[in-house]
């Protein structure tokens, strides 16, 4: 999904010398990368590399040790989910944190409710905007009043992705949005990322499958033994030279 990418203005995420250690190991040692308006990142490595590390310290999970992050070009305080939030940063986990008895309007609104004046919980009004975001991003979408627990894996993401798009995120960090997915639903979560790719927003995509970065982002950021080994341009590369990043953690010659 490799496309061009316009890298001279500010990045909308810049993490700079990040550093987190747990008991005198290094997770992540002095690591930096950046994410653009309409770019997709994939943050690549072994399990123990690092990448969820990295990420939890961006998503406001985990405290980072030292390091800034910047945001649109200004120094960012991060030190929650909720400051991550207020950035317009939002996580998509693995597990997707839906309420499996719920539909997708209960769920896309699950916290944030709309009321009516009197106080009663508007179910009208969040079918609609439900309809509204998810016919933008997933046009094909038409389970609206089914349990999540009965939806596919591809749109169980979908509701999972519109609820972060509704509520004005610009930065998404997805968690192996297609482990587990078929090819179908593989090329449905496909067509949602370039869908919000179009409408600027950036994807730190966390991963370890080299196919699905090399067909799904435009650059891919390479960690082992918590060090960034470096940042390519997937379609400047192979599968073996990310592999050889990954294993060997040797950077070729056409590293970004």
């Amino acid at each position: 999904m490799a496309s061009e990418i316009d890298r001279t203005g500010t990045p909308l995420v810049e993490l700079r010398d990040l550093c987190k250690a747990f008991g005198g190991i290094n997770a992540v040692d002095h690591v930096s990368i950046d994410l653009y308006p309409g770019e997709v990142v994939g943050v690549l490595g072994h399990n123990g590399a690092g990448k969820s590390v990295l990420m939890k310290m961006l998503s406001g999970a985990l405290a980072r040790d030292s390091g800034e992050i910047w945001v649109n070009g200004e120094k960012a305080e991060i030190n929650s989910p909720r400051d991550a939030r207020r950035y317009q940063i939002e996580t998509i986990y693995q597990y997707l944190a839906l309420a499996d008895n719920l539909d997708a309007a209960q769920n896309l609104f699950l916290g944030r409710e709309i009321v009516t004046p009197l106080g009663f919980v508007d179910d009208a009004k969040m079918e609609a905007e439900t309809r509204k975001i998810m016919g933008r991003l997933t046009p094909n979408f038409r389970r609206y009043n089914t349990p999540v627990a009965g939806l596919s894996g591809g749109q169980r993401q979908s509701v999972a992705i519109s609820r972060a798009v509704y509520f004005n995120a610009k930065i998404l960090i997805m968690d192996e949005p297609t482990a587990a997915l078929g090819v179908e639903e593989t090329r449905m979560v496909a067509e949602l990322i370039d869908e919000l790719k179009k409408q600027g927003i950036g994807i730190f995509l966390i991963d370890h499958d080299i196919h699905q970065v090399k067909a799904l982002c435009d650059r891919a950021s390479v960690m082992k033994n918590g060090q960034l080994v470096g940042t390519v341009e997937v379609d400047k590369v192979t599968e073996d030279d990310l592999l050889g990043m990954i294993i060997l953690g040797k950077k070729p010659e056409v590293a970004a």
